[in-house]
């Protein structure tokens, strides 16, 4: 039966890769999931940084309850108020600075993204875009022409033209933005490119080449944020605050959404000059809306935040000993634990499975695998995973 429906799935199912996981999901809660045969997996990846407060957190289901026994989808988005879009709307204000007050809420990250550039066209008049080698913002044209990947890129060119790049934390190769861009989109810590911290003087300068130049500055945060790097959002680590932030993945509490959001000046020019500057059907869907809501009360209302640097580095002191790893790139719960070849990559990460861990890859760092668990990890949880981890590590050839 199992074989059958991996064929079925194979065959039906439009695939992201030749080699999916293939784990037969039954349930899932907390940091785990139990596939079909009750086998129990510790989820070390929180589905790629999606759910930050754990699988089917009872106030995110609650709160999806209540939604289903008012109303679903009623209208467009933003042409009725609904209560749920709007407690979503001021709870994002409440816990964002100033000018970052005004939302708008799409389907994905890589929406967001979309949405993001198009307001920074539309609001500076002007045509260029400048991004990062090696960044990632998504799937779709306009994200993907962002993206620092000509080896995703290739096969769908042409994309959006008068799109430049300049290289993340070097100072000098900010000389490109000029009065003739639009925005700087990069992401606040990099993450498939195997997570690349800025410098403090490399964020620092970049917000202050943009202010000189009337460059709009748009963080992307859709996989390092909500708590994932001990922050409810990474910037806060800089002290410099983007005129427009992305936000996705972890911000549903397990549901799809995505953001950008910046100030209600710049926002309301998307209402006119075209109208419906920016338009989605499903966009702020009240469930979703819902569920978000209570994903941001759960995340201001227990400790997990402030303790997520501390968790991430018992985990990172557990694991940085052994002689196979040749280094561990960390941001709060979020890790790249470098191997050196992806030979052994794929080792370690298929050895976990089979233990019952999670682990994942990065689709430009091969050599690298990623770990990015539920911030309501127990230590006890994280010593397990470390264990698991150095298991596989010590078992199999690490010499390739």
């Amino acid at each position: 039966m199992s074989l059958l429906r991996n064929q079925t799935f194979l065959k039906l199912q439009a695939q992201t890769n030749e080699n999916p996981y293939l784990i037969d999901v039954e349930k899932a809660e907390g940091i785990y999931i139990w596939d079909k045969s009750g086998k129990k997996y510790m989820d070390m990846i929180a589905g790629v940084a999606v759910n930050n407060i754990g699988h089917r957190h009872p106030e995110v289901i609650e709160a999806i309850q209540k939604q289903l026994d008012k109303h679903l989808h009623v209208m467009v988005y933003g042409e009725y108020l609904q209560d749920a879009q709007l407690n979503l709307a001021k709870n994002l204000a409440s816990i964002l600075p100033a000018p970052l007050q005004c939302s708008y809420i799409v389907n994905s990250g890589t929406e967001a993204n979309e949405g993001a550039i198009k307001l920074a066209k539309r609001f500076t008049g002007r045509k260029q875009l400048i991004a990062c080698d090696f960044s990632y913002h998504g799937s779709t044209h306009g994200s993907l022409s962002v993206t620092g990947n000509d080896m995703k890129k290739a096969a769908f060119l042409p994309l959006l033209p008068k799109v430049a790049f300049i290289e993340f934390n070097n100072i000098d190769s900010l000389n490109i933005i000029t009065e003739q861009a639009a925005c700087v989109i990069i992401e606040t810590i990099q993450g498939d490119a195997g997570l690349i911290k800025p410098t403090q003087e490399f964020i620092a300068s970049l917000r202050e080449k943009c202010d000189q130049t009337g460059t709009l500055l748009i963080f992307d945060e859709v996989q390092v944020g909500m708590g994932r790097t001990g922050k409810m959002f990474a910037f806060e680590h800089y002290g410099v605050v983007p005129d427009i932030l992305t936000l996705g993945k972890a911000l549903g509490g397990g549901m799809p959404i995505g953001a950008f959001i910046s100030s209600y000046e710049m926002m309301h020019t998307l209402t006119k000059n075209p109208v419906l500057g920016h338009i989605t059907t499903f966009g702020d869907h009240p469930v979703i809306a819902a569920a978000a809501n209570a994903c941001i009360n759960v995340l201001k209302t227990t400790d997990w935040i402030a303790k997520t640097e501390e968790k991430g580095r018992y985990l990172e002191n557990l694991l940085k000993q052994h002689y196979a790893i040749k280094e561990i790139r960390r941001a709060g719960l979020f890790f790249a634990i470098e191997m050196g070849s992806f030979e052994i990559v794929k080792k370690v990460v298929e050895g976990c499975l089979e233990e019952g861990l999670i682990g994942f890859w990065f689709l430009s760092t091969p050599t690298a695998f990623r770990l990015s668990p539920p911030l309501c990890i127990t230590y006890e949880e994280l010593k397990t995973a470390a264990e698991i981890i150095l298991k596989i590590m010590n078992r199999i050839n690490l010499t390739e």
